[in-house]
């Protein structure tokens, strides 16, 4: 008995060992600097979840490691800059993670680099991937004219392409890299041309009998684009189907309705297609929004496909995170040497929460006005500054962070405050009253949007209305 346990555990250990991936290179823009790999938990919520940091040392080299059973797309963000890789359970990776071009204008969201594999062999996922938008390239930049100018012409070479594709991968053993194929090819029927199929001849040749990748990107991206504002498409019964079963608050009653569109005969697609379509009707006015959430809450425990549990609580997250009226998200606010507070500590008074990057000229520029609202309403709102803790700080961003004599933060990048708060930009801020409700998030800020508003007047009416309750 204990040597079958001991197989048994050293089989699950070594199928462990065989999922793990490593990346490692070099990134020299960003010495010092924490690296953060991410999965996408879905792609109709685009919900990312950190898997792993780690730091870039002094020789600009990094390395991290993760469990990865499946093949998935991989998200790696350092500072204001994003790359992104596919992994395969078991792979390693060598890549170059780029600084943003100096040429390329600063994006406050973000911008997106591309990596530089340093290794990459031939029967890896990202180069059967890149080879073959390559070929995918090549095949519009020589035939994309040809829709307008000879429609039966473009078909016959769009036909021989699809082809010549399926030759060259008809021995390829990779699921996600068929399904990536497939979907790439039900993109390209999407272009206009004479023979293009309709509607239902698409569903029955690409989705009907297809299983559901849902961890392909090409797939979901396709499958969001098909059924994108699927209400209308409905039938007059069908659609009054749906409204009554918002209004009776049961997955039920739409999965029925639903289930009388010919391109919705797959369950299991019914069922993703309703948790997106409630997700678009959310802010639509013509539901109960209340009723909407229920149906979610309730997909979100006992939805028939599993996968659609996770899908339908990411996608509530989404839909009510900082609206304005709710709960504020709690957070903590804890630094070595000072207090540890949370928005509990400050009840009972309105709180203004500054996220900004010390290293960011434009969040260096804010400080001053900021300093001088602190100045006029500090009485009455308390002031909040938080910073994400990554490596030394310049002699400039010191130089800022001494001008702030009110509550100040520099906390990890593992804190959920930057994900609660949905925190991509900087400076950000978010206004909370003093029971714990938000105002707004994102909220004015100090200095004039394009509207010409700032925070000053919403401060303004605030102390107003508490000299007149006193």
């Amino acid at each position: 008995m204990r040597i079958s346990l001991l197989i048994s555990f050293l089989f699950v250990l070594l199928q462990s060992f065989g999922q793990s991936v490593r990346i490692s290179g070099y990134a020299p823009g960003y010495i010092g600097k924490s690296l953060k790999a991410y999965t996408i938990e879905d792609y109709f919520s685009q919900t990312e979840s950190l898997i792993t940091t780690t730091t870039v040392e002094d020789d600009s080299t990094f390395s991290l490691s993760f469990e990865s059973p499946i093949t998935q797309k991989i998200v790696l963000k350092s500072g204001n800059n994003t790359g992104f890789l596919l992994v395969e359970p078991g792979a390693e990776y060598s890549i170059f993670f780029p600084d943003r071009d100096k040429y390329a204008p600063y994006k406050p969201s973000g911008t997106e680099v591309e990596l530089a594999f340093l290794e990459l062999d031939s029967t890896d996922i990202n180069y059967k991937v890149l080879s073959f938008q390559r070929w995918v390239d090549h095949f519009l930049g020589n035939n994309y004219h040809l829709k307008s100018i000879d429609a039966e012409q473009f078909v016959t070479a769009l036909d021989r392409f699809k082809t010549n594709v399926e030759k060259a991968y008809a021995d390829d053993s990779s699921i996600y890299f068929k399904a990536h194929v497939r979907f790439t090819f039900a993109g390209l029927d999407n272009i206009p041309s004479a023979a293009e199929r309709n509607r239902y001849e698409k569903y029955d040749f690409y989705i009907r009998n297809t299983p559901v990748y849902y961890n392909c990107e090409t797939y979901m991206t396709y499958i969001g684009d098909f059924y994108q504002k699927m209400i209308p498409r409905l039938s007059r019964e069908a659609n009054q189907a749906v409204y009554e079963g918002v209004l009776h608050s049961s997955p039920s009653m739409i999965m029925k309705a639903l289930g009388t569109e010919y391109t919705l005969g797959n369950i299991q697609v019914r069922e993703l297609v309703m948790i997106k379509t409630l997700s678009e009707a959310y802010n639509s006015g013509d539901f109960p929004q209340t009723n909407i959430l229920t149906i979610l809450d309730s997909l979100s425990t006992r939805a028939i496909i599993q996968p659609h549990r996770e899908i339908s609580k990411n996608i509530i997250d989404k839909l009510t995170a900082l609206v304005p009226g709710g709960k504020a998200p709690s957070t903590v606010f804890v630094e070595e040497g000072k207090e540890t507070k949370t928005l509990l500590s400050f009840a009972g008074k309105h709180v203004y929460l500054h996220f900004f990057d010390p290293e960011s000229v434009k969040s260096r520029q804010e400080i001053p006005l900021l300093k001088e609202i602190a100045e006029r309403y500090g009485d009455y709102i308390h002031f909040i500054s938080v910073y994400k803790k990554d490596g030394e700080l310049s002699k400039e961003a010191e130089k800022s962070l001494e001008q702030i004599d009110w509550d100040l933060y520099a906390l990890s990048e593992s804190n959920s405050i930057w994900n609660k708060y949905r925190i991509e930009t900087f400076p950000q801020y978010s206004l909370i009253d003093a029971a714990g409700y938000v105002v707004a998030s994102p909220a004015l800020a100090p200095t004039p949007n394009g509207q010409y508003q700032t925070i000053d007047e919403s401060f303004f009416h605030i102390r107003k209305t508490i000299e007149r309750s006193r």
